[in-house]
């Protein structure tokens, strides 16, 4: 496939009314590689221009180019080889396999396959190497087109921090709590009397999530077969009266006790092959340490790095296990339609679709 300026790759977009949706068309509408070209959503939307359906949540103003654009069904027949899907779980399966049996790349931010053995679920600083299950999932499912995943928004955040501390010095436990922005739960999402100067300390299925897909992005592929992480997760999960970005407490349990100065230079030294090959939507460093005493916040600091990057702050000891810290993200960037953009960019990037 072609990436040059010239010839920019068609794609398109599932579920493009939703909050997930609407930010994959923001960071499409200027992408140097990718041409967006097609609108998909429910029967309700389709048929109609894009501006006249959609109730548009974002901070900045629809694209130009989406505005007029005709809404499609989620159809199989998009004049395009890549979708992107903001779809939601309960329609995701039969749409997204739908497109992959008729040879379309989906990268979706859906829950549905993440944890299918043949799947990839990607954090591409962490396991671009898992992009090779799709020629096994290929194979075993018949399809001629794939689908690749991107993790829940919060394991996203934590397995960015994680990772090069699991690679240096070996996690054995990980303890989380999470304190989740409203964006999260999509639109109309939480109900302002249940939020408002309140904490919901249960979201459902998000600490389940959060503990097996940590342990699968962190694995070891070997062949066509994934041997999960050897950690063990704890998980706590809150609703947070905040707009944008998770943030998470974190305390981990390693192998060998590392010095607090040693698991900062860690973080700092660290790259991934987005970072290496330039990806137009990787972050120049993947994980940022604050030095202030009360950072990262959301209000302050979540729109930092175009929102690509975990931001780690408060390090230090750990009277329970070994080391502690706090770490923020932007659920719907890092955490959601933009991963599924740098998955897609490596996929091209590595000629997978070719």
């Amino acid at each position: 496939m072609s990436k040059n300026k010239f010839e920019k790759i068609p794609v398109g977009v599932l579920g493009a009314t939703g909050m997930v949706g609407q930010k994959f068309i923001l960071l499409l509408a200027e992408h140097p590689w990718f041409e967006l070209t097609e609108l998909a959503a429910s029967e309700r939307s389709s048929g109609n221009r894009y501006e006249d359906v959609v109730n548009w949540k974002q901070g900045a103003a629809i694209p130009e180019k989406a505005r007029g654009m005709v809404i499609k069904p989620c159809e199989p027949n998009l004049k395009c080889r890549i979708v992107f899907s903001g779809l939601d779980a309960s329609v995701a399966t039969e749409v997204e396999k739908a497109f992959a049996e008729k040879g379309y790349w989906v990268f979706s931010n859906a829950r549905n396959y993440r944890m299918e053995a043949d799947v990839p679920l990607m954090v591409t600083e962490i396991n671009p190497d898992h992009l090779e299950l799709v020629r096994h999932q290929q194979r075993k499912r018949r399809w001629t087109g794939a689908i690749v995943t991107n993790p829940n928004c919060s394991a996203t955040v934590l397995v960015l921090s994680l990772a090069p501390l699991h690679r240096r010095f070996g996690i054995e436990a990980v303890q989380v709590t999470t304190f989740q922005a409203i964006s999260g739960a999509g639109y109309p999402g939480v109900a302002s009397l249940d939020i408002l100067g309140n904490v919901i300390p249960f979201i459902s299925g998000e600490e389940e999530k959060i503990e097996c897909e940590t342990q699968k992005i962190l694995g070891t592929l070997e062949g066509d077969s994934l041997t999960l992480a050897p950690f063990v997760v704890s998980a706590h999960a809150n609703r947070v009266p905040v707009e944008e970005g998770h943030l998470e407490c974190v305390s981990l349990r390693f192998k060998q006790r590392p010095a607090i100065e040693e698991v900062i230079e860690c973080w700092r030294e660290f790259k991934g092959v987005p970072q290496e090959l330039q990806l137009p939507s990787a972050p120049l460093k993947p994980v940022i340490v604050f030095s202030e005493r009360d950072r990262p916040q959301p209000r302050i600091d979540v729109w930092k790095y175009n929102g690509m990057s975990s931001m780690v702050g408060r390090v230090r000891a750990c009277s329970l296990l070994h080391i502690k810290y706090v770490v923020l993200g932007h659920n719907t960037v890092r955490g959601a339609a933009g991963a599924s953009v740098l998955n897609a960019e490596l996929a091209v990037k590595r000629g997978v679709l070719d």
